[in-house]
């Protein structure tokens, strides 16, 4: 073995070790360090128009975009993220003093559904263990929120220094993207036409991910919510939040949340709010989805149903709430990747 095969493979352990390091010290900031390359992949396209725009002034052209992803994104997540924590409270403080009872709630169900009794009977389900059963369940998740709600109000300062950190990286990904791209490229050791590809091909799929994903999600959460709110249901924010999160998982949806409210729309008498919720929830939230997601990500970046199923759940289960993005997220770019590979191989 040469000597500069030996210093080679001793440089190239050396850097390993120095990576891994630096990793293991921004590891507390890595959901800031993710939400700042998301901001800047969706934003940037209007960081460029601005830039040109402004002969080529990179700092002012980034600073009206972060102030632009400020106000369009920013503010109404925190804003909703506030209010669902408060509504979360309020909804438990509601279940525990009784003013909200879950086991009328299911006994009115079944008694607007007669059905649903009778194939419990036949399937040997007992009916009031089930009721008993969805009651503790509904009152446990009552109290999670509530316990979450007290975690993020004493967890304020984190979750400011984050934000802040977020926006500040944010500024400079926005104003040095092109460089460090080009500084990035370089380092991969791949031939430049490959190279370039699978960058695009990795730009693509993020943003149309985080379109996909994220934004189809926010509209039917706020679809939801706002019907919700029409129809003075108790805690819309809480429960479009709850829509919206449900609607990243396919075959799940926000159907699970509108549907039994509006079964228990029709089973107090109201027909008139549960008629006009269910038309709304089937033709506005369902359609938001056929309609908006082939605009957003385009046909060919559209990952099958069940691969978003088992990424967005794996993802969820490993980083928690990151994972609603990340999953999904790492299943496009296998996909690609290996779509890119197979090709080059049989060519």
């Amino acid at each position: 073995m040469s000597r500069q095969m030996v210093e080679n493979r001793a440089f190239i352990i050396v850097l390993g070790l120095i990576t891994l390091a630096f990793l293991t010290i921004l590891q507390p900031f890595w959901s800031a360090i993710f939400w700042a390359c998301v901001m800047t992949l969706l934003f940037f396209p209007l960081q460029r128009r601005l830039r040109n725009r402004l002969n080529g002034r990179e700092s002012v052209a980034a600073l009206l975009t972060l102030l632009a992803g400020l106000i369009l994104v920013v503010i109404p997540v925190t804003v909703i993220a506030f209010a669902f924590v408060a509504e979360g409270a309020q909804l438990y403080e509601l279940i525990e003093s009784q003013e909200i009872n879950p086991e009328q709630f299911i006994e009115r169900i079944g008694s607007a559904v007669p059905v649903i009794p009778d194939v419990l009977q036949r399937l040997e389900i007992d009916v009031s263990s089930l009721r008993s059963y969805l009651s503790d369940s509904a009152i446990a998740l009552s109290r999670l929120l509530s316990q979450e709600a007290l975690s993020f109000g004493r967890n304020t300062v984190s979750f400011t220094v984050g934000l802040v950190l977020m926006l500040y990286l944010s500024f400079f990904l926005l104003r040095d993207g092109d460089k460090m791209m080009g500084w990035l490229g370089s380092a991969v050791p791949l031939e430049n036409e490959r190279r370039q590809m699978l960058f695009r091909k990795f730009t693509e799929v993020v943003r149309a991910t985080v379109k996909g994903n994220l934004v189809v999600a926010l509209v039917q959460g706020a679809l939801g919510g706002l019907i919700f709110w029409i129809l003075g249901i108790t805690a819309p924010v809480l429960w479009a939040v709850v829509m919206a999160f449900l609607s990243l998982v396919p075959a799940v949806g926000a159907a699970l949340v509108w549907v039994p409210v509006a079964i228990y729309l029709f089973a107090t008498g109201d027909i008139l709010q549960g008629s006009i919720l269910v038309a709304y929830g089937a033709v506005i939230i369902g359609l938001a989805d056929n309609v908006l997601r082939p605009i957003l990500v385009g046909r060919d970046t559209k990952l099958p149903d069940y691969v978003v199923l088992f990424s967005t759940l794996g993802g969820i289960s490993l980083l928690g709430i990151n994972g609603f993005v990340i999953g999904p997220l790492i299943a496009a770019l296998f996909i690609s990747f290996w779509t890119t590979f197979s090709q080059d191989f049989n060519r």
